[in-house]
């Protein structure tokens, strides 16, 4: 254990978040996202939720200020009246979190998939709200 570092985040997942440069992409996957058959590199955080893996990502990772930062997979026609509640529990997170983070956007699934792909590498979570899969683009660390 280390001080500092929130328990939640594995040594794998402490590695790969060192690793990544700027402009690497990391998924935040809900339950229900066929993360294994898409992974480069799958982190298996089973038994936590979407939002408690998101905010202790954000105590270590900079978001890129320069481009969409924190992408969101769109609901499909079929849903588009179901409410997504943890939406707003992303944004908050975030917005508290990164001083990075101006907005959250959308694409489609089907796009959302293909990034996922070339994703550095895909956090499995256990969280069961659907369409809980965030995108994150890894920013800058700037010197104080």
């Amino acid at each position: 254990m280390l001080k500092g570092i929130p328990s939640i985040l594995s040594p794998e997942l402490l590695k790969i978040l060192m690793e990544m440069g700027h402009g690497d992409e990391i998924i935040i996957a809900d339950g229900n996202f066929p993360g294994a058959s898409l992974a480069n590199k799958l982190v298996r955080l089973d038994g936590h939720s979407g939002p408690e893996v998101l905010e202790a990502v954000l105590r270590l990772l900079p978001l890129d200020s320069y481009t969409d930062n924190f992408v969101l997979m769109e609901k499909m026609d079929c849903d588009r009246d179901m409410d997504i509640p943890v939406w707003k529990d992303y944004e908050r997170i975030a917005a508290a979190g990164d001083k990075g983070f101006s907005r959250m956007t959308h694409i489609d699934r089907f796009e959302f998939y293909e990034r996922a792909k070339k994703a550095y590498a895909i956090i499995a979570t256990s969280e069961t709200a659907q369409y809980a899969n965030i995108l994150l683009k890894k920013g800058l660390v700037l010197e104080k």
